[in-house]
């Protein structure tokens, strides 16, 4: 398999009509960790990327349909530029292997740099 992502799948900010795909995505992010969060923090999360202020988030679509999500944010460093942080990458298992999530990292990665952060980091399980 290619380490490239699939032609098909597009990588842009979610819009209002991914809030119910984009939770169902979320939720299995949560679940693979074996954490729970209240409906709430959903509501919560959901209005920060919707602001743009904050916290940021990225959608992947594969064939037109969500199937991906990289949730990041920008703070400071002591010794160089701002960086961003990927905290949540989660991709739809039956969309795995299409290069979704290396495409997210890819496009999270453009954005940061684009914001002028000297670095993109990501710590996972």
């Amino acid at each position: 398999m290619s380490s490239g992502a699939d032609s098909r799948v597009q990588i842009g900010p979610l819009t209002p009509a991914d809030r119910d795909q984009w939770e169902v995505l979320f939720r299995g992010y949560i679940d693979f960790y074996e954490r729970t969060l209240p409906d709430e923090r959903y509501a919560q999360a959901w209005e920060e990327f919707q602001s743009e202020r904050r916290m940021h988030a990225l959608g992947a679509r594969l064939d037109g349909r969500l199937v991906g999500l990289a949730h990041f944010f920008i703070h400071a460093n002591t010794s160089g530029p701002d960086v961003c942080y990927l905290q949540d990458l989660f991709t739809a298992p039956e969309s795995r292997g299409h290069g979704v999530a290396t495409a997210l990292i890819g496009a999270t990665a453009v954005w940061a740099r684009e914001r002028g952060c000297g670095r993109l980091y990501w710590s996972t399980h």
